[in-house]
């Protein structure tokens, strides 16, 4: 069964059938989460003395509970674990992506170089939330001029396979020359 990632929307809405008075069997089955998870994040509540059927509380409140008892949900940070080796290459990798390097060649030589052992995608995902400006402007495609007709002549170079001659291959077929 694939791994199930939680947010604090998701959380909250467990915390919401949970001091509803509903029991954790049923939020098992009508929220699709296992009845482990689901206590996993009903212990802060109730290690904090709060019980089904107390005061209601608004989704806003809830969230900022949530955001207390689980920081690594609103911190994304907090979740990577290889984000404290890259950052020690922080200087560095601004410098290469701000020269127009693609992040994929830093990635590389940080590895190849410097010994990081981060998988590209988690260098992307710091990239993305630590330079955001130097992730949006990889980003950006760059239109050309329209051009009128016949100004310009345009190939692709390529090798798209060998082509024959339909006529040719029957003539040969035939013991036609």
């Amino acid at each position: 069964m694939a791994r199930r990632s939680f947010t604090v929307v998701d959380i909250t809405e467990i915390l919401t059938h949970w001091h509803a008075g509903r029991s954790i069997n049923e939020m098992s089955v009508s929220l699709g989460a296992d009845r482990k998870t689901i206590r996993k994040y009903l212990a802060p509540a109730i290690a904090a003395g709060m019980v089904p059927g107390g005061k209601p509380l608004n989704p806003n409140e809830w969230t900022e509970l949530i955001g207390r008892w689980f920081p690594e949900l609103t911190d994304t940070r907090l979740r990577q674990l290889t984000w404290p080796d890259i950052d020690r290459h922080a200087d560095y990798i601004k410098a290469q992506l701000t020269v127009g390097v693609h992040q994929s060649t830093v990635w590389q030589r940080l590895r190849d170089e410097h010994g990081l052992t981060a998988s590209v995608a988690s260098f992307r995902r710091w990239v993305a939330a630590t330079v955001p400006e130097e992730t949006r402007r990889a980003q950006v495609t760059v239109l050309r001029d329209e051009v009128p007709a016949g100004e310009e002549a345009q190939i692709d170079y390529g090798l798209l396979g060998t082509w024959v001659d339909p006529s040719a291959a029957s003539d040969a077929r035939c013991g036609r020359s």
